[in-house]
Order: C-alpha cells, then sequence, then structure tokens
C-alpha cells in the first residue's frame, strides 16, 4: 500500500464509562462529539472488553488475552508468565506492529501496563527498568501521560512526557485538557513528517476520583435529582427507542445492594456525585472534539481511521479513605489538603476531595444490564465501539455481533495493510487471538469464527454465538441466550445441561491453555501485599 494513501489511526479509550454513558446510546450526558463519529460511521453494540482497566489495556494492545498478554490481573507480579503484570515480550502491541511498517506511533494517557510500583514512593519509582516497561519501550515514539492506574486530575503524582517524569506548576492543570491538548500537539507536530500517524488517545476520564471544572459540573445541576432509578429507566427507553441494540430487553432490576431512591438521606450530594461524573464524560468528549477539529483543520479528517470505546463497564467502588485513596497522595503540587473518602458533608468535584459516584449510580451507568467493572455478566464487559473512517466506511446503524478488544489489533492491521510478525526483539511471537472487524465495519456480512473468553478474579464466561456461560467466582455457571436476554434475566443452566457441559468444558480448556491460577491463591497474595484485593 502506498504510504501516502495509507490512514492515520486513533484509539480512544475511555476509563470506566458504562455502556449507557453516551448520548447516542440514550444518556442525557453531552457527548456531541462521539455522538457525531457515529452519525459518520457505525457503532458495534456488541463490544466487549476484560472487565477491568489494565486486563483490557493489555488485550487491546496485543490482540492477545490479558493472561497471554502478561496481565492476568493486574499490575502486581506473582511470578509466572500469566501474572508477572507487564507485557510480555512474546507479545507485540499495536504501536510496534505498525511503527515496523512505517508509522509514527505516538500516545497520550494512562499507559498502565508497565508493571507494579509501590504507593507512595514516588521518588523510588523506575519506570523503563526491566519490569517496568514504558510506553516508549513498548513501540511508541512519543508518551504522554500516567504509568499508574488512577491520579488526581488536578494534581498528578507522577506525571512523564516520553522518558522523564514532570511536575505540575499550573494551578488550572486538568488531565482530562493535558491529555487532549497533547494529542492535538502530537499530531500538528507529525504534519512535518511524511509517514501516517498511530495516536493511542488513553483518557483517565470518567475514573475516580470525580475531579471536574466547576463549569461542566454547572451544566448537569439538577439533572439527577430524580435519582438513579429514573435514569436508568430513562436511558433505556432512549436506548431502545434508537434501535441501538439488538432487542428491546427487559431492563435488569436495580441492584440489590442499591437502595431505593426515596430511601436517601443525603440526595443533594448522591446527585452531585453523579453530576460531577457527566461533567468529567462531558469534558473528555470536549477534548475528543478538540482532536477531531485537527483532523478537519489539517485536512486528514477522512483519511484517518477513529476508534472510541471503554475498558470496562460502570465502576461500583466505594471511595473510603482507608480503601484504595489511601494510597494517593493527601496534598497536591500547590499545597492544599485532600479529603480522602466520600463524605455527604463534602460537595465532590474540586482538587481538595477524592470521591467515587458508588454502586447506584454506577448501576445506572451500566442499564439495561447487571453487575459492574470486576465482573463478567453484561454490565461488567459490555462497551459501545463506535468508528469512523470517512474514506472508507459508510454511516450505517448499529451492527449486534459480539466482537472483542482483542479484535482492534488485526482490525488496524488490515485497515492499514500491516503486516504482524512471527518474532520480534529476539522473542517468537504468540498468534493473535482476535479477528479483524474490518468487514463488519464495511457494512459486510461477519460472523465470528471463534468463542470469546473471560476471566477476572474468578469470575468466569464464554460466549460462543447467541450462546453465554458465565458464574461469579464461588456461584454456579449460568447460561443465557444473548439474542433473546442480553440483561441475563433467564438462566437457561438447568434446562440445557449438554450446552452448559460443553462451554464450560472449553472454558476450562482455556484456562488450562492461557495459564489461569486460582483466584482464592491470587487474593491471598494481594491481601498479604496491600491488605485488599488489589490496587486500580
Amino acid at each position: 500500500m502506498n504510504s501516502a494513501k495509507r490512514p492515520n489511526v486513533i484509539l480512544i479509550l475511555a476509563d470506566d464509562m458504562g455502556f449507557a454513558d453516551i448520548g447516542c446510546f440514550g444518556s442525557e450526558i453531552k457527548t456531541p462529539n462521539i455522538d457525531g463519529m457515529m452519525a459518520k460511521g457505525t457503532a458495534l453494540s456488541a463490544m466487549y472488553n476484560c472487565a477491568r482497566c489494565c486486563p483490557t489495556r493489555a488485550s487491546l494492545l496485543t490482540g492477545l488475552y490479558p493472561h497471554k498478554a502478561g496481565i492476568g490481573h493486574m499490575t502486581a507480579d506473582f511470578g509466572s508468565p500469566a501474572y508477572q503484570g507487564f507485557l510480555r515480550n512474546d507479545s507485540v502491541t499495536i504501536a510496534e506492529a505498525l511503527r515496523r511498517n512505517g508509522y509514527k506511533t505516538l500516545m497520550s494517557g494512562k499507559w498502565h501496563v508497565g508493571g507494579e510500583f509501590g504507593p507512595r514512593d514516588y521518588d523510588d519509582w523506575t519506570p523503563g527498568d526491566v519490569k517496568h516497561p514504558t510506553a516508549k519501550q513498548r513501540g511508541f515514539d512519543r508518551f504522554f501521560g500516567i504509568h499508574d492506574g488512577a491520579c488526581s486530575f488536578f494534581s498528578p503524582h507522577y506525571l512523564m512526557e516520553d522518558d522523564g517524569r514532570i511536575e505540575i506548576y499550573d494551578d488550572d492543570f486538568h488531565l482530562t485538557d493535558a491529555i487532549s491538548d497533547k494529542a492535538v500537539a502530537m499530531i500538528e507536530d507529525n504534519t512535518k513528517e511524511e509517514a501516517p500517524f498511530f495516536l493511542y488517545l488513553a483518557y483517565t476520564a470518567p475514573h475516580w476520583p470525580l475531579h471536574a471544572h466547576q463549569e461542566d459540573i454547572a451544566k448537569y445541576d439538577g439533572v439527577y435529582n430524580q435519582g438513579w432509578d429514573f435514569i436508568r429507566t430513562s436511558r433505556h427507553e432512549e436506548m431502545n427507542g434508537r434501535k441501538m441494540v439488538l432487542n428491546p430487553w427487559d431492563i435488569s432490576p436495580r441492584d440489590s445492594d442499591a437502595p431505593a431512591w426515596k430511601a436517601i438521606e443525603h440526595k443533594d450530594w448522591e446527585a452531585a456525585k453523579m453530576a460531577t461524573y457527566a461533567a468529567m464524560v462531558d469534558r473528555m468528549d470536549q477534548g475528543i472534539g478538540k482532536v477531531l477539529d485537527s483532523l478537519r483543520r489539517l485536512d486528514i479528517e477522512d483519511n484517518t481511521l477513529v476508534l472510541f470505546l471503554s475498558d470496562n463497564g460502570g465502576c461500583a467502588e466505594f471511595m473510603a479513605e482507608d480503601g484504595w485513596a489511601q494510597f494517593y497522595p493527601k496534598e497536591t503540587h500547590n499545597g492544599i489538603q485532600v479529603t480522602m473518602g466520600n463524605h455527604p458533608e463534602i460537595r465532590p468535584g474540586g482538587a481538595d476531595t477524592f470521591q467515587s459516584y458508588d454502586l447506584p449510580w454506577a448501576n445506572a451507568s451500566n442499564a439495561p444490564f447487571r453487575l459492574f467493572k470486576h465482573w463478567v455478566h453484561e454490565g461488567g464487559i459490555s462497551t459501545p465501539l463506535i468508528v469512523q473512517w470517512p474514506d472508507r466506511l459508510r454511516p450505517q446503524g448499529p451492527r449486534h455481533e459480539a466482537t472483542h478488544v482483542v479484535d482492534i489489533l488485526p482490525t488496524i492491521l488490515e485497515a492499514t495493510g500491516s503486516s504482524y510478525p512471527n518474532d520480534f526483539g529476539g522473542h517468537e511471537v504468540q498468534p493473535i487471538d482476535g479477528e479483524s472487524l474490518l468487514p463488519l465495519l464495511s457494512g459486510r456480512d461477519w460472523q465470528r469464527q471463534k468463542p470469546i473468553y473471560w476471566e477476572h478474579e474468578g469470575n468466569m464466561a464464554i460466549r460462543d454465538g447467541e450462546w453465554k456461560l458465565v458464574k461469579r467466582d464461588g456461584q454456579d455457571w449460568e447460561l443465557y441466550q444473548m439474542d433473546e436476554d442480553r440483561t441475563e434475566l433467564n438462566d437457561l443452566s438447568s434446562r440445557n445441561k449438554p450446552m452448559v457441559d460443553r462451554l464450560s468444558k472449553e472454558h476450562a480448556a482455556w484456562c488450562q491453555s492461557v495459564g489461569v491460577r486460582d483466584w482464592t491463591e491470587v487474593a491471598a497474595m494481594l491481601r498479604q501485599k496491600w491488605g485488599m484485593d488489589g490496587v486500580d
């Protein structure tokens, strides 16, 4: 393929954003730029991730299931290739594959596939050593962002540009804006190059902590005063009205751990948390708009493939001062004291807070599905994939075939006419697990050739065609016919034991082949190390 005609590629990843959080999928949150991408291209309604931040990122970047990429759980090293906590040398990232095929490779945002660092001892961090590979060591020519799983949006504790740490001195700094602005600058810098570019734009929004600009929060003042049940129902009805999903499935009941809105004492505070979360999604969309505007300004929009998705479902984690919050600085770069945890007397959003929006609102984010990030029921693993490429992809309505983040790498390789190596850096490379989605995105008939597999923290699933077998850690298998019941309300396991037996055996064989370890063993090591089941 002539390099002058090869497309640029932008892969945009949101962090902890639920299935129903963007406008074109029924949300009240204003996302005109993401919605505009769908109007120019298409949406895949059954795109799946890996239920958690860094497993999804590892899988997305390599086209391999997380264990085969080295991140079977998170970034802690548990002494086996599947659980080493950083990308394996027998995997190849999209950036490595494209750079060897003539692309400039750019990244702005969250890395989180480069090993584990000790909390708080930031001056002792060693990004770039053998167990902490950086983005630049895994194929990217340029990098701006964070290596950790989360940080203050106003005062990141460890921000890097290329190979060095940089300090924040600007009191108006906000990480979402910085990620967007740096991406635009990288694109503009690349106009001096003859090579096409690949940009991995990996936002930290809307992952906790709830940090947003006050003018954005103000847009959603009063929007959430009717509570999470109202929002769930409204989003579900809007989604069905727009025909964004295959069938108008019944919405799953409110999660059993989510109280009724009328029983809530601090309604204003709860509404303020969701308004701040919405503001974070809104600001991310504004940043995506800046990036898309730069493509138009440089007259390269038509020949740029842009993909947008989220790394997992909405996050039900409750931010407590003795939980994840304890691992982050209690003071900003300019000396502001941070109050850690979800305290109703403290309004969320500012640099002096560190809060989360909690389980009931995550239940609304994931409408109409069950469960959340961490779990592999639909609420934990479902994300829309929004794609535009004006030169090659005509606008079409949403497609509903089951797809997975392992499919992104082979799709990009086919779109760019790039090859995948058999060996790289002196290592024999594992074959790709994914399948190219380019025929599907082009409006042609497409059928998945292999099942899709999941395992995270003992939660397991396999989807083969219209059938999904799924279980929570320590519980029995459940069986669902996904075309008729994607909200997983009618368990058919007792009525179709042959299907349960077949799929469970296939899943067990997959677990053995990729090196899945017993979650009880891994959880015990995590508790010994951190006093909790991991840090994200």
